[in-house]
């Protein structure tokens, strides 16, 4: 199967990355949200995104903005999805959301249309549970910045057949991504050990041993990593990392993956990260 349309959908931070990587790789995109307003600055997000890779990347196949632009079809109308041959899931890491999208799309789409779920902890069975498909369905967990990160967590489901995870191979190839393959579970790898990590993080702040500077430098001054937990955080959303644990916390039923009280307090506030302007630290506006 070569795949020539894919929907991503879902406009947010990953999904803007997902499109513009796979723009500028030359498929064809459609690019689904809930509102033009979204689409809209989806759009600029791109534009924007494309000209700082070439002016800071010695890569130049990064490609012309307005050329990327022209590859991807903004949408709010999810029957533009039948025309595609792969569907990237990046909607909230809410189940209720989830199922309702993967149910609409599997009437819509055409049988051979393979799913990939971006989800950082629902099991892709279960995803391919609520479907007429669960052998067409895969998970992919792609991390922040997707044009500029090379690898990609790719969840084998218990009904992923061979052929899917060709064809997810493949296209991932395409964008320039290699892949390491695991089985499913909640949280898949890089999740199950980062939100422990994360939430053990804010208990720190929470408990006053140390300031969300104090324990990030200690990972990048101490340890070598390119960024600190607390900073991490804020990257990826304190919403979706609380989402994330309650749904370990759920799948588990063990202790150690009660969210913090710090981290429940902080999102009920809006303080959400880069996307609100204020997490553990200040930002300029909100992203």
């Amino acid at each position: 199967m070569d795949v020539q349309v894919v929907g991503v959908i879902g406009a947010g931070v990953i999904g803007v990355g997902v499109a513009q990587n796979l723009a500028q790789t030359g498929h064809s995109v459609i690019l689904l949200d809930v509102s033009a307003q979204i689409l809209e600055r989806s759009r600029q997000a791109i534009r924007e995104n494309v000209r700082f890779q070439a002016f800071f990347s010695q890569d130049k196949t990064t490609g012309d903005a307005e050329e990327v632009l022209e590859r991807v079809t903004f949408s709010t109308d999810i029957g533009a999805l039948q025309a595609t041959d792969f569907v990237i899931e990046n909607v909230t890491e809410n189940w209720a959301v989830k199922r309702e999208v993967y149910t609409r799309i599997d009437s819509i789409c055409a049988e051979s249309t393979v799913f990939a779920a971006n989800t950082s902890v629902i099991p892709i069975t279960r995803i391919a549970s609520t479907t007429r498909r669960p052998s067409r369905v895969i998970g992919v967990h792609f991390m922040n910045p997707v044009p500029l990160k090379p690898m990609v967590e790719v969840i084998r489901g218990t009904h992923t057949s061979p052929e899917t995870l060709d064809i997810a191979r493949k296209l991932l190839a395409r964008m320039g991504k290699k892949c390491i393959v695991v089985k499913d579970s909640p949280g898949f790898v890089s999740n199950r050990v980062l939100m422990l990590t994360i939430n053990e993080a804010i208990s720190l702040v929470h408990e006053e041993v140390a300031s969300a500077e104090e324990v990030d430098c200690i990972f990048t001054a101490c340890i070598g990593h390119k960024m600190g937990p607390l900073a991490t955080a804020d990257l990826i959303g304190l919403d979706t990392i609380l989402y994330s644990i309650d749904l370990l916390h759920e799948s588990f039923n063990d202790h150690k993956y009660r969210p913090c009280p710090l981290l429940r307090e902080m999102v009920a506030a809006g303080l959400y990260g880069r996307k609100s302007g204020q997490g553990f630290y200040a930002y300029g506006r909100a992203e």
